[in-house]
């Protein structure tokens, strides 16, 4: 918020000045009443394996990260490019493989990858869109440079949270929507319809039916589905609620079995069809992936795109943007050394005290080490595990991570935060002005998932 020598950044200017006008004893009070609001809401998520399984809150920090409009069009021009890429490259290697013959990306990667499908080989999904929803995970470093730190083109998940976190702070502060020119992200579930809507398969007949797969109440983001699907005006399915009945997929309704056009899955690939993946799975819907093959119904992302969120194939995102834009990319990877090769393992293991070191296939923040955080048992240890599986991890520098003000007892303090936008794929690219601010609350923390203790923030893009 500060620029050096304590005047506020452009940005900021107008916030500051209000916020130079509040009782701090109110603001902390409007904390509890934030917290209140989220409650009643029901706003919660679940944390896998800890013994206190309980739905918790998500912390909600009442100071808004602000991004002028200047900034937004240089980030959003970039995010743009690499989608546009990550698409072209899900559709390359599950058809032609032109990337890997032309040397700029080693076989082994795609093939081995536990992500990449056979299932979809030579197989376009209707509109030739792949990747529907992606959340692009951005960094800011104290030289105010971003960088993306990694792709999201599964199942992104946290939109949910950027919403309630808008109408919080529209309910608690309106006067400051109206000294600001702030751009809306309200409309994100429409635009999200609409844009699914409009690559429902070929063969549908009418207004195309929407609905969302969820894997059911105790999945951690199922907060998330039942409000989405709530908020779209769709409707919120478990796998035991549909069947294929004559080449297509239909729902279970008081008026019979109706066809969905248009899937929205909250649930993993290998989970998605026991006749094709897993047997043992109830999540799913058995034999939709012949449907899918078919051309009958459109499932939003695509299966097979979670190769696309694998940090090995992260690494060589430069490469990837160049090769089907043929443009470096606006945004910069993080630096990043694959420890499957011999020289970066090296330098990995003899640098391991200053490395943040991520599994290929992580994700939440689990199977990371922060070097400079961490005991020398714990560096140690992974040292071990980085010995046994090299393949398995990549190592980052630890960046010098920009921060935005908290509120905190004593008033306010900076802490580490990303971005992480929300980007629609159809005919055309839509990127919410906006995203989810996810910051880490603890001092000094880079580690900012809710499920390791972050919370999150509203994000206002100014209009100029």
């Amino acid at each position: 918020m500060m620029q050096t020598g304590g005047t506020p950044r452009l940005p900021y200017q107008t916030y500051h000045d209000w916020y130079a006008q509040q009782d701090p004893a109110c603001l902390i009070a409007k904390t509890t009443e934030a917290e209140t609001i989220f409650r009643k809401t029901g706003i919660t998520f679940a944390v896998y394996g800890h013994e206190d399984s309980s739905e918790k809150l998500i912390p909600f920090d009442l100071i808004p990260r602000i991004i002028s409009g200047r900034e937004w069009r240089r980030l959003a021009q970039g995010i743009e490019q690499r989608v546009i890429a990550l698409n072209a490259f899900l559709d390359d290697i599950y058809h032609r493989q032109e990337i890997i013959k032309a040397g700029r990306i080693p076989r082994e990667i795609i093939e081995n990858n536990v992500a990449f499908l056979p299932e979809m080989i030579g197989f376009r999904p209707p509109g030739g869109v792949y990747t529907h929803i992606v959340g692009t995970d951005i960094v800011r470093t104290g030289e105010d440079e971003f960088y993306v730190l990694e792709d999201n083109a599964r199942t992104p998940s946290g939109v949910s949270y950027m919403l309630e976190n808008r109408e919080t702070m529209m309910q608690m502060f309106p006067e400051l929507f109206h000294i600001n020119k702030i751009r809306p992200v309200e409309n994100y579930p429409n635009l999200l319809r609409k844009s699914l809507a409009s690559l429902a398969p070929k063969g549908c007949r009418g207004k195309p039916r929407v609905a969302i797969l969820t894997p059911g109440i105790y999945n951690s983001a199922f907060y998330e589905h039942a409000f989405l699907a709530d908020q779209m005006g769709v409707e919120l399915v478990e796998g035991s609620d549909l069947r294929v009945i004559d080449g297509r997929v239909a729902m279970r309704t008081t008026r019979g079995y109706q066809t969905i056009d248009v899937l929205y899955r909250r649930v993993d690939d290998d989970y998605l069809d026991p006749l094709t993946f897993k047997p043992e799975s109830t999540l799913g819907v058995p034999g939709i992936m012949d449907v899918y093959r078919a051309g009958n119904i459109t499932i939003a992302n695509a299966p097979g795109t979670g190769i696309a969120d694998d940090k090995a194939v992260y690494s060589y995102m430069p490469e990837i943007v160049e090769f089907y834009t043929g443009r470096k990319p606006l945004l910069e990877n993080v630096p990043t050394w694959r420890c499957s090769e011999a020289d970066s393992l090296k330098y990995v293991l003899e640098h391991i005290e200053e490395l943040v070191i991520k599994e290929v296939h992580g994700s939440g923040g689990y199977g990371m080490l922060v070097g400079p955080t961490a005991t020398k048992q714990e560096c140690a240890d992974f040292a071990d595990k980085l010995k046994a599986r090299p393949s398995n991890y990549i190592a980052q520098p630890t960046l010098s991570l920009s921060t935005v003000p908290i509120m905190v007892d004593k008033g306010i303090a900076p802490r580490h935060v990303d971005l992480r936008p929300y980007v629609l794929v159809s005919d055309k690219v839509q990127i919410i002005p906006g995203g989810l601010t996810r910051v880490a609350l603890k001092e000094g923390s880079l580690v900012v998932n809710s499920s390791q203790g972050g919370g999150t923030k509203d994000t206002w893009v100014l209009e100029d």
